[in-house]
C-alpha cells in the first residue's frame, strides 16, 4: 500500500509559527478554501492535503500547524509532532513568516529545525500589504535562508511571483511537469463521520499503517476535513477524516461552526461515507441524526460498529448490536455493516473492498428492458394507489444518469403516490438489481394528459 497518489508528485510543506497565514496561503495556492482559517493560534491541528497546480507543476500542498518551541506536552506535542513529520516528508518547504515582525524566538527556533533538515526551502514574508512595502525585510536574512519573497495573502499580492520562485525549484530538482488533468480521475472517495471521539481519526490512522493524524481523547481534536490519497490492490482511494458532528442545535459558533460546515462538504464530495459508530458508548440519538445529512446527501453508506476489540462475547453481542441497528436504523437496511477495531486493525481491508463494491453499485447500469418488465411485475404484484377515481397508470422507467442511482417514473398522476409505495418500489429494485450500500433516488412524472392517448399504460 502506498500513500499519496499513484503518481509521484512533489510536496510543498508551508509551516511556520502559529498564526502567520499559513493556512490562508494554503487555501489561496489551491484556489479554495480548504484549511480552516481563523485568528486563534493553533487552529490547524492535523496536516491538511491537497492537490494543487502551479503554473506547469502538479503538487501535493500540505498545510501545518504552528511550530511552537516551548509547547511540550499532550495534544500541543502531537501538533508538533505533525508539523515535523511534514517537514520530514517535504520535497520543498514554505518557510512563512510575518513580515511586520521582527524574527521571534518561535521563528528562530523553526529556522534551527529547518537548517538541520537540509530542505530546499524558500522563506516567505507574509502580511506586506501597500501600508508596509517600506518595512525593512533585511532583518529577516540574519535566519540564514537568504532574501524573503514579501507577499500579502488577503490583498493577493506577490503571489504570482512566490508561484513562479516555487516552479524555478521544482524545475532545478528535476521535477516532471504534470498538469493536474493527468492525475487519476477515477478515485474512490471514503469520508469517515461520525461523532465527536468515536475512534474516527485512530481509525484512518489504522487503515494508513501510520500516524498520520492527531489522535486524542480531548473530543473535537480534528476541526478540518483531510484528504489522504492511496492506493491499494491497484484502485485509487481518498480517505476524508473530519471533524465529530454535532446535532444542529449544538454545534457552535466559530471554529466549530466551521469544522460542521466542512464536515458536511465532505459528505458532498464523497462516493461513500463510514459513519463510524462507538461500541463502547452505543448507539446514541446523535447517530441518528449524523445519519440524516448522509440520507440528504444521496451517498453510498458504510456502518461501522467501532472499538469491537471491547467485546466480550463476540458473537452474541453482533447479533444484539445487529438487532439495535435494525430497530434505530430501520431506514438504512441497505447499508452494509462492519465490526472493526482502529486498536487491533481488524476487518479494515473489508472496508475498502466493501467501499469498493458499493462504488461500483452507485455507477450501476440498468438496461431499459429489464426496467420495463420490473415495472410490470411490481405493478401486478402490489396495486398501486388511487385517489377518488384515479388510479396510478405507469408509463415508463428510465435509469437518469449521474453519480447517485436515479430513475424516473413517467405516470399519469405523481401526486397520488404514497410514501409506503415509494418504499415499496424502492425495496423491489433492491431486490431485483442490487444497489447494495447505496441510496436510490426515485422522481415520479406526470405526463401531460394530451400525451396519453398515444402510449399504452405497461
Amino acid at each position: 500500500m502506498t500513500n499519496i497518489p499513484a503518481h509521484k508528485l512533489p510536496f510543498i510543506a508551508i509551516v511556520g509559527k502559529p498564526n502567520v497565514g499559513k493556512s490562508s496561503l494554503f487555501n489561496r495556492l489551491v484556489g479554495q478554501k480548504i484549511a480552516i482559517t481563523s485568528d486563534e493560534a493553533g487552529t490547524t491541528r492535523d496536516r491538511v492535503f491537497s492537490h494543487a497546480q502551479i503554473e506547469d507543476y502538479a503538487v501535493i500542498l500540505v498545510d501545518t500547524g504552528g511550530l511552537e518551541h516551548d509547547k511540550k506536552i499532550d495534544l500541543e506535542a502531537d501538533m508538533q509532532e505533525q508539523a515535523r513529520m511534514a517537514i520530514a516528508e517535504a520535497d520543498l518547504i514554505l518557510f512563512l513568516v510575518d513580515g511586520r515582525q521582527e524574527p521571534t524566538a518561535d521563528d528562530i527556533a523553526t529556522a534551527n529545525i529547518l537548517r538541520r533538515q537540509s530542505k530546499k526551502l524558500i522563506l516567505v514574508a507574509n502580511k506586506i500589504d501597500q501600508e508596509n512595502l517600506s518595512h525593512n525585510l533585511f532583518v529577516w536574512t540574519e535566519l540564514g535562508f537568504g532574501e524573503a519573497v514579501s507577499i500579502s495573502v488577503i490583498h493577493k499580492l506577490g503571489l504570482e511571483k512566490l508561484q513562479k520562485i516555487i516552479c524555478q525549484h521544482l524545475t532545478a530538482a528535476g521535477w516532471e511537469i504534470l498538469p493536474e488533468e493527468t492525475l487519476p480521475s477515477d478515485r474512490i472517495k471514503i469520508a469517515i463521520i461520525g461523532r465527536p471521539n468515536a475512534g474516527k481519526s485512530s481509525l484512518v490512522n489504522a487503515m494508513l499503517g501510520e500516524k498520520r493524524l492527531v489522535v486524542s481523547a480531548i473530543p473535537g481534536t480534528t476541526r478540518d476535513a483531510i484528504d489522504i490519497d492511496l492506493e491499494r490492490e491497484n484502485l485509487h482511494y481518498t480517505l476524508i477524516d473530519t471533524a465529530g458532528l454535532r446535532r444542529r442545535g449544538k454545534i457552535l459558533p466559530g471554529i466549530e461552526k466551521y469544522s460542521s460546515f466542512r464536515t458536511i462538504n465532505a459528505i458532498e464530495r464523497s462516493d461513500v461515507v463510514a459513519l463510524v459508530l462507538d461500541y463502547s458508548t452505543g448507539i446514541r440519538a446523535q447517530d441518528l441524526h449524523i445519519s440524516s445529512y448522509i440520507l440528504e446527501a444521496n451517498k453510498g453508506l458504510l456502518l461501522l460498529i467501532n472499538k469491537t476489540d471491547l467485546m466480550e462475547e463476540k458473537e452474541e453481542e453482533k447479533n444484539r448490536i445487529g438487532r439495535l441497528l435494525k430497530n434505530r436504523f430501520d431506514y438504512l437496511s441497505w447499508a452494509p455493516v462492519l465490526f472493526v477495531s482502529a486498536k487491533n486493525h481488524k476487518n479494515l481491508d473489508l472496508v475498502f473492498e466493501t467501499a469498493a463494491e458499493i462504488y461500483r453499485e452507485r455507477r450501476k447500469v440498468i438496461d431499459h428492458e429489464d426496467l420495463i418488465d420490473f415495472v410490470r411485475e411490481v405493478y401486478h404484484k402490489h396495486s398501486p394507489p388511487t385517489a377518488g377515481r384515479n388510479k396510478l397508470l405507469c408509463y415508463d422507467l428510465v435509469q437518469i444518469p449521474g453519480a447517485t442511482p436515479t430513475f424516473e417514473f413517467l405516470v399519469n398522476k405523481s401526486d397520488i403516490v404514497h410514501f409506503s409505495y415509494h418504499r415499496y418500489l424502492e425495496n423491489e429494485l433492491r431486490e431485483h438489481f442490487g444497489f447494495r450500500g447505496t441510496a436510490i433516488r426515485f422522481y415520479f412524472k406526470s405526463i401531460d394528459p394530451r400525451l396519453l392517448k398515444k402510449v399504452q399504460a405497461l
